[in-house]
């Protein structure tokens, strides 16, 4: 299946998982559209000083690949942070937590994959 990107419907968060500003979802994939267990796969957009807040995982993981811009991810730990750039990845296995923020000039963009896990 070929899905036109005009066919990709975007919605606002507002302060997403307690985080500042909104995020842009950009479903490149509905659930329903594939098979496989996934409950988003998607691309991300955050202008500068909005952010995810911190939280958990629990029976899925979520991958972040970094399409453009910078951000900071927190990483299993609040004060654990780290700086991600076009092509940086990051992993948040079931049971960890993360959030990211733009602290950078430039929107960020994500390609985000939440993984569910079978019973």
């Amino acid at each position: 299946m070929i899905k036109p990107a005009e066919k990709m419907i975007s919605e606002i968060k507002e302060r997403m998982r307690g985080g500042e500003g909104q995020v842009v979802i950009t479903p490149i994939f509905q659930p329903g559209e594939f098979r496989g267990g996934a409950r988003l796969i998607a691309r991300l957009t955050l202008e500068k000083g909005c952010s995810i807040g911190y939280h958990p995982h629990e029976q899925e993981e979520e991958i972040f690949y970094i399409l453009s811009g910078r951000g900071v991810v927190a990483d299993n730990a609040a004060n654990n942070e780290k700086v991600v750039n076009p092509g940086d990845a990051a992993i948040t296995l079931g049971g960890e937590s993360h959030s990211i923020r733009n602290d950078g000039p430039d929107t960020l963009e994500i390609l985000a994959m939440i993984l569910t896990y079978s019973a």
